[in-house]
Formats: C-alpha cells, sequence, structure tokens
C-alpha cells in the first residue's frame, strides 16, 4: 500500500462527500459544484444500480474530481470499482479476503473499522490509512484521541454522524487526515439538483477547517 498516495488523496479535500446518485447526469453536475468549490474528494456508494456508471462518468468528465466508491464489501466490488475509473475505494467494514484482495490493488483502500483489534488486523497487512466508522456511535473524537496513544502512525477518515457542527472536533486531531459525510451533499439537494446550495456548504466546511489549522 502506497501510505503517499492514500495521504495525497485524503489531503485533496476537508471532507470526503458521501454521495448517494440515482441518475448519472446529477454526479456529473454535483462533482462539478464540488470541484468549483474546492473540495474534490467525493465517494460514491454503490447503493444504486447507477452508482458504477456514475463513478466512470465523473472520473472521464470532471477534471479535478477525485472519486471513489464507496460501500465497497467484497473482493468483486473493488474489481468492478477499478474498472470503473475509481480513483480510490473505501468500505464501512473489512473482512480478511477483502483485506488481502485490496492490498496490492492498482488503487488506494481504506477499510473500514470500529475497534483496536480491527484496526490491528489491518495493520498486520500494511495498512495504516482507515475510515472509522460509525464515528459518533463508537465515541467520536474522545475514541480517535484515544486511539492514536498506542498508534501514533496511524491516520483516519472518520465518518458516520459528523456534520458542520462537530466536525472541527475531529479535524483538531492529530490522527485524522478528513472527514466523511453526507451533509454538504445531503440527498434532497441532489435529487433537486441544487448544486449551488451544495457549493456553498462545501465552502461553508472549507471555512470550518481552516478556523481548526490556525
Amino acid at each position: 500500500m502506497d501510505i503517499g498516495k492514500v495521504d495525497a488523496i485524503l489531503a485533496a479535500g476537508p471532507v470526503m462527500a458521501v454521495v448517494v446518485v440515482e441518475k448519472v447526469a446529477a454526479a456529473i453536475s454535483l462533482a462539478r459544484a464540488l470541484v468549483e468549490a474546492g473540495n474534490p474528494l467525493i465517494e460514491i456508494t454503490l447503493r444504486t444500480p447507477a452508482a458504477l456508471e456514475a463513478i466512470a462518468a465523473v472520473a472521464a468528465e470532471v477534471p479535478g474530481a477525485l472519486v471513489g466508491a464507496g460501500t465497497v464489501v467484497r473482493p468483486h466490488d473493488f474489481d468492478a470499482v477499478v474498472t470503473a475509473g475509481a480513483k480510490f475505494a473505501i468500505s464501512p467494514g473489512a473482512t480478511p479476503a477483502l483485506l488481502r484482495a485490496c492490498a496490492d490493488g492498482p488503487i488506494p483502500f481504506l477499510p473500514g473499522v470500529a475497534t483496536a483489534s480491527e484496526l490491528m488486523s489491518g495493520i498486520e497487512l500494511g495498512y495504516q490509512r482507515f475510515k472509522f466508522f460509525p464515528a459518533e456511535s463508537l465515541g467520536g473524537a474522545g475514541t480517535l484521541k484515544a486511539l492514536h496513544g498506542p498508534f501514533p502512525e496511524i491516520r483516519f477518515c472518520p465518518t458516520g454522524g459528523i456534520g458542520a457542527d462537530n466536525a472541527a472536533r475531529y479535524w483538531a486531531l492529530a490522527n485524522v487526515a478528513c472527514v466523511g459525510g453526507s451533509w454538504i451533499t445531503p440527498t434532497d439537494l441532489v435529487t433537486r439538483g441544487a448544486f449551488d446550495e451544495i457549493g456553498r456548504l462545501a465552502r461553508e466546511a472549507a471555512a470550518i477547517r481552516a478556523k481548526v489549522a490556525r
């Protein structure tokens, strides 16, 4: 696993925008709005029939977008998103088979973990960057702060229950590379085509992140 390549992706935006898309055209417009707002890091989840086509379209038609695939739960999901043109893949959890299948893949894979034991299993296979999910339900920023002690080299993208009201607590942690969430890309705005509003939410998130970094 090329840690430098993973870190470059996670540093591309303060928020990994988690997106559920029903229509390919909406995914393209959404991606363009996020790139323009300075948050090109996009996770299109494999929850709809349009997901793979949407990933392929964004990868081909939206310069500057770093589009990845979420909800990758089986090795064949990983193969499918690589073929579609995803720049990275991410899972809500990880099985030994999935970890092994993705470890030497052509794109970075961010496995999901919820416990220190799951984290150690990933580390044994060479992973050092993880999704922490569902973050708020697992103790949130406090849990991640505690994990930094025994695992100082590990970095996370926490996802689950994170929004504009609590993201700063995560960004303030040394072991958080970025946060994941759908608050800047809510499904109702995507469905209505309110991409200007999505851009505004992304810029607001970037402003919050900038204040934390000062």
